[in-house]
């Protein structure tokens, strides 16, 4: 059987399974925030950096969630959006895929994309630590433009009706600025994030465009909040912002936000 083989484990996060156990368990200790979202937008840089954050995202699902996450991520690298169909591996253990949810997507499988993609590949330990029964349908997102986002939405929504599921949750992997100083990397990332209260995409958009925010993930966050937007969520909600600079204490620095989506 073909699996996804783990690329950034000793960089982005420890290989060894007991230490990294450990620093999920410090991550997620005393995060109980009794939410139950449809979806949430994580970070996905180094854990040291962003690891805090992207706990406050998945404490936001109830840990005895035992459905399907769909997960959508930017391509670092150029690729066109696709699917990966196999099972992904973890230090922590195989986390499988959905077969039923990936072939109604209609979307490309192109494994060769996804061997070296970071973006989702950081979000796939958290998920297997709180959702240990949980399976995945990741999705790298090429093109992150408004049509882009409103087109991959739909197929996604058509995917989950279709197939009759409810128990699906969707994450946005995203960081928000890259290397601004700090005090404009909060600012704007907030007022970027401030959009996202009553899930207005074309507004979040506009103001991304209007501050010059580097957000990386900007396709995959306003898919998600169009899904769930149309399957029932009214607003958005962060839960924990913070930035590299509050771990390293450099000036110029990345921004992190954990945002539930309910």
């Amino acid at each position: 059987m073909k699996i996804r083989a783990c690329a950034v484990a000793g960089m982005f996060y420890p290989r060894d399974p007991h230490h990294l156990e450990q620093l999920l368990e410090k991550f997620f200790h005393g995060k109980e925030p009794g939410l139950d979202a449809r979806g949430v937008v994580a970070p996905h840089a180094g854990y040291p950096y962003s690891g805090e954050v992207a706990a406050w995202a998945y404490s936001a699902i109830p840990a005895t969630f035992a459905g399907t996450f769909i997960l959508i991520g930017p391509s670092h690298r150029g690729f066109r959006t696709s699917i990966s169909s196999i099972p992904w591996e973890t230090p922590l253990g195989i986390v499988d895929n959905d077969p039923e949810i990936a072939s109604a997507l209609e979307i490309e499988t192109d494994e060769v994309s996804h061997r070296d993609e970071h973006s989702l590949e950081v979000q796939v330990p958290f998920i297997k630590y709180r959702f240990p029964r949980a399976r995945i349908v990741p999705i790298l997102m090429g093109d992150q433009d408004p049509d882009s986002a409103n087109l991959l939405a739909g197929r996604v929504l058509d995917a989950v009706r279709r197939t009759n599921r409810d128990d699906v949750r969707f994450v946005a992997s995203s960081d928000f600025s890259h290397y601004v100083p700090a005090a404009r990397a909060r600012e704007d990332d907030r007022y970027a994030i401030g959009a996202l209260e009553d899930l207005d995409i074309g507004e979040f958009y506009r103001r991304v465009a209007e501050k010059r925010v580097s957000a990386c993930g900007v396709g995959p966050i306003a898919a998600v909040c169009q899904v769930c937007r149309a399957m029932g969520a009214r607003n958005g909600r962060l839960l924990r912002y913070a930035t590299s600079g509050d771990v390293t204490g450099d000036p110029t620095v990345v921004g992190y936000g954990a945002i539930a989506v309910m």
